[in-house]
């Protein structure tokens, strides 16, 4: 990692170990087991200034490059993925779509209170019956006037849905034209005709909120409108490619911390009269995790730099995020297994992580999602005629 980052990056990663380990990480426990959504994470977020970390300047952001998203990411996921899920969900998604789409008008009326982390984003794209078939959207638009729509219908397992202020929402304004008839819309959460049902019982990410949200007649202003009819499923998809970073390096952090809380319990547990750190089949286990975890790291950042610099990242935004949840998965795995019976009890941080990493094969396209995105692009560049 030395010769990964530049002086800034090694400080910053400093900086977010040394916030991460003294102010999210002793309470990360009991979010878990209350299902008490982490507010006082997301205070000591605002304060650091990370809830509008990559958005412009222009309008209370610090327009910091991804490649420095990541590295926040990774640290604060390390010890708590509650806590990095709601990050992420309000900057990478919900917080990213309005600062890259929204007008003039829109930008200076919802990003100073989403930048400051006064208000939470949520966005809502998943429907009940679609699932990973997110141009199959059933939630409608209706235009009712030259100023005004009507919207109806249901939203699921959406992120920060109940703690937030406003909603990027992704609705259908013509239901013929498939894909091309979506279109995305900004919501204030209070808006009359919303209503919202918290989503409890989760396996993992028990700290983060996540809730079904139902648009009954909800009066949405053609102001609220992020581009044109018909050009939100590309909205959508463009956020996603860049998004698809952040959760990779959520997905390091967690193999990160996984991996540190096994090397060193190597070092402390003796077993028939040496350390386990003796034992060369730890020892393999323990190369193939930093191996891993090493190697994800690295596409995380390819991928990072190539949005920084705006260059195409579809696909390695798609090949960091299978290879480096999967890569967590086998880490807090082998974990576990080097932990034995006392890493199964709520004690031990290895149980938690164990639960929380597998969302990250499911959530913003599955790993069979992301498979598919590498697989048809790799189609497109090596045709033979």
């Amino acid at each position: 990692m030395e010769a990964l980052y530049s002086e800034h990056e090694k400080l910053l990663s400093n900086t977010m170990r040394e916030f991460a380990d003294s102010m999210i990480a002793p309470n990360a426990a009991r979010w878990d087991e209350n299902e008490e959504f982490p507010w006082d994470s997301v205070q000591a977020m605002k304060d650091m200034g990370l809830m509008g970390m990559t958005s412009r300047t222009t309008y209370g952001g610090s327009g910091a490059p991804y490649a420095e998203l990541a590295i926040a990411s990774e640290e604060i996921a390390r010890v708590c993925m509650s806590s990095s899920t709601t990050l992420l969900a309000h900057l990478s998604l919900g917080v990213s779509t309005i600062d890259k789409f929204a007008n003039d008008e829109q930008s200076s009326k919802f990003l100073p209170s989403a930048n400051a982390g006064d208000t939470l984003v949520a966005w809502a794209l998943s429907e009940p019956s679609s699932g990973s078939d997110a141009a199959d959207m059933q939630t409608t638009a209706v235009r009712q006037d030259s100023d005004s729509y009507l919207i109806n219908g249901s939203k699921i397992f959406i992120t920060n849905a109940e703690e937030s202020g406003l909603i990027v929402v992704f609705v259908a304004t013509d239901k013929t034209a498939g894909h091309r008839g979506t279109t995305a819309f900004v919501i204030n959460s209070d808006s009359k005709g919303i209503s919202m049902k918290g989503m409890h019982g989760k396996l993992g990410i028990r700290g983060s909120g996540t809730a079904q949200i139902d648009f009954d007649n909800v009066e949405v202003p053609l102001s609220n409108r992020l581009g044109k009819e018909g050009e939100g499923f590309k909205i959508a998809m463009t956020i996603l490619d860049s998004s698809r970073i952040s959760l990779s390096s959520q997905s390091v952090g967690i193999a990160q911390g996984a991996f540190e809380a096994a090397i060193k319990y190597t070092q402390q547990r003796e077993t028939f009269g040496e350390k386990l750190k003796e034992r060369q089949a730890l020892q393999f286990i323990l190369a193939d995790m930093f191996t891993q975890i090493d190697s994800a790291r690295l596409l995380t950042r390819r991928a990072a730099q190539l949005k920084d610099k705006g260059l195409p990242h579809n696909r390695e935004s798609a090949m960091a995020k299978v290879y480096a949840s999967e890569a967590a998965h086998f880490c807090v795995d082998k974990a576990l297994q080097i932990f034995g019976g006392y890493g199964f009890f709520k004690e031990n941080p290895i149980e938690r992580m164990y639960r929380d990493q597998r969302i990250s094969e499911i959530y913003e396209g599955t790993s069979e999602i992301q498979r598919i995105v590498i697989a048809r692009s790799l189609l497109k560049e090596f045709t033979i005629d």
